[in-house]
């Protein structure tokens, strides 16, 4: 049975169509390009498979090649009025109101962002607690300490904690602690996983129907 919910942030909370973490994504590639003195394209080449064996680019640029202010590259990658391509979503507010289960949120973004989010989409109020990547000592997700830190400070039980994730290396991050996890598949780009998938986060109650 399923007890609690431990939601990602971004592409999970809102459509990917919105083009926010395209953005993001760009302005990564971009502090990369200007670090390095490379391309967007070499940029991008590194962040993909230079990257890969950590959990973020901060992590990787942080423990591999000598990044010390992490502060200078969340201010780079998320700056203020991000949010402006949000909408208050009151349709997303009333369906987790209607869930009667404690909510939190695990995000490899700083809490800045986190807080500018969930403000501009009208939703904080629905979260008792919020776990970012500086809650987490800039080592989040997949790594197993992110995801039993974050049950561990709410009380949540892995084995009755339903995690919801759009990257499926995060949703078997917490599937290999024993924990149920879903994948939100906005684009069903990920058909061919072994995981219980869902395509818009307004799916959660009919899902969740069927697990309680």
């Amino acid at each position: 049975m399923i007890r609690a919910l431990l939601f990602d942030l971004d592409n999970t909370l809102y459509s990917e169509s919105t083009g926010l973490e395209l953005l993001v994504v760009h302005r990564m590639n971009r502090f990369v390009a200007d670090m390095f003195g490379v391309s967007m394209e070499e940029a991008a080449r590194m962040r993909r498979e230079l990257a890969r064996p950590y959990g973020t680019t901060l992590e990787w640029l942080m423990k591999a090649q000598g990044l010390s202010d992490p502060e200078r590259y969340f201010r780079f990658i998320h700056p203020e009025g991000e949010e402006d391509c949000l909408d208050e979503d009151r349709e997303l507010a009333r369906m987790l109101e209607s869930i009667p289960l404690p909510k939190a949120i695990l995000t490899n973004a700083p809490i800045e962002h986190a807080e500018r989010i969930l403000a501009k989409l009208g939703v904080a109020h629905c979260f008792q607690a919020v776990f970012d990547i500086k809650s987490n000592g800039l080592t989040g997700k997949p790594h197993r300490e992110s995801y039993e830190r974050a049950l561990g400070a709410c009380g949540f039980q892995i084995d009755t904690t339903l995690f919801i994730d759009d990257y499926p290396r995060y949703v078997q991050g917490y599937v290999d602690l024993g924990g149920p996890a879903v994948l939100k598949d906005e684009m069903d780009r990920f058909v061919s996983l072994p995981y219980r998938r869902i395509k818009t986060i307004h799916e959660l109650p009919d899902l969740l129907a069927t697990l309680m």
